[in-house]
């Protein structure tokens, strides 16, 4: 039976686990590994199409909680799906709103059911299930859709980690058996903290239902980046091979770095475009703060050898003085180079995996780019 998206693993990588593969939508082709920029409310803060294709983007996340709120996906599927909506003709992925689980906690109460939100601008309630989850996601129209999960707040005890797994596990079989669309691929997501038996225990239980693809999912929630490490190294290996492996919520250059060694082959993250508006740049040797006084005279660009839109055009002088007179275009300069930064470091990760020297080249960026 053929799926709604391909996965195809092009090489590997033969001292570690890295993989550079293609994931093949009915939008368009990814080159992975990959990062997502983040587009919560069917934007990337900021950017425009035309500016993110130019950065290197082929693919968007969207959040199906934010999009069901305002305006409603009702909404956006009466004028032509999410794609025609924001202008994207490129493949897009919506998270299921499980997020929210976690970040909302105070203004949500779980059942088996499923969780029922005060929402966070005019206080109405909104209840999502496993099974709306899926349509809101239907009526979106995006390339791929997510399971409806539970995500845990760490730190959490063990019986409150496995708790969690265990109802993932329940409504992953409840989004399989929702999903209609033969357009849509459905990914169902691994939880279990850094416990490799219960991340052992979802993952199991989720190939068995036999997804387009798997993410790991809680490792955003507080933890440290060792304990990022030890999740990704206890869950990957109980991925398929042929599935694309995708890590939720992660975009911190060493992070991205970590999880390829391991075989993840796709990333999002509001980090680009968050810090952009907060006048820190990524750069191949860590970050530039660009309030700082010492580039009120600097002529140079964000990064040497950048060839971004901002990094061509403009010095670090000018941002500067963009962000101190709290002019936009300094937010948006910025996280255009900060989007651009994550694509080459992912495309160099490429070429280094196809090169078989991956391993050598995460050691010397992790080095520039220090602790």
């Amino acid at each position: 039976m053929s799926r709604p998206v391909e996965f195809q693993v092009l090489h590997r990588d033969p001292a570690s686990l890295a993989r550079r593969g293609r994931l093949v939508t009915p939008h368009g082709s990814v080159e992975t590994p990959a990062f997502m920029p983040v587009g919560t409310q069917a934007t990337v803060k900021g950017l425009t199409p035309d500016q993110l294709r130019a950065t290197g983007t082929s693919m968007l996340l969207a959040n199906t909680y934010h999009l069901a709120l305002r305006p409603g996906e009702a909404v956006v599927a009466q004028l032509g799906g999410l794609h025609r909506f924001m202008g994207w003709d490129g493949p897009i992925l919506t998270d299921s709103g499980g997020f929210q689980v976690f970040s909302l906690a105070a203004r949500s109460k779980i059942t088996e059911a499923g969780v029922a939100f005060r929402s966070h601008i005019d206080g109405r309630l909104l209840e999502l299930s496993p099974e709306s989850a899926v349509k809101i996601q239907e009526a979106l129209g995006a390339d791929v859709a997510m399971c409806f999960d539970e995500c845990p707040a760490l730190p959490a005890s063990k019986e409150t980690i496995a708790s969690a797994v265990g109802r993932t596990v329940r409504w992953a079989r409840r989004c399989k058996e929702a999903h209609t669309r033969r357009d849509q691929a459905l990914f169902g997501i691994v939880q279990g903290g850094s416990h490799a038996d219960l991340r052992g225990e979802c993952a199991e239980a989720l190939v068995a239902l036999d997804f387009d693809g798997y993410a790991v999912g809680g490792v955003s929630v507080g933890e440290s980046r060792e304990q990022v490490r030890e999740a990704l190294r206890v869950t990957t290996p109980w991925l398929p091979e042929d599935r694309p492996r995708y890590l939720m919520g992660v975009g911190r250059p060493q992070d991205i770095l970590d999880a390829v060694a391991t075989g993840i082959d796709m990333f999002d993250c509001v980090l680009p475009t968050r810090n952009g508006r907060n006048a820190t740049c990524l750069t191949g040797s860590g970050q530039v703060k660009l309030r700082n006084a010492a580039h009120r005279l600097d002529p140079g660009p964000v990064e040497e050898g950048c060839d971004c839109f901002a990094c061509r055009n403009f010095s670090r002088a000018y941002l500067r003085h963009l962000f101190m007179a709290k002019e936009m275009l300094g937010p948006i300069l910025a996280s255009i180079h900060n989007v651009a930064y994550l694509h080459r470091l992912t495309r160099q990760i490429r070429e280094a995996i196809t090169e078989e020297r991956f391993v050598q080249f995460r050691l010397e960026v992790l080095e520039a780019l220090g602790p």
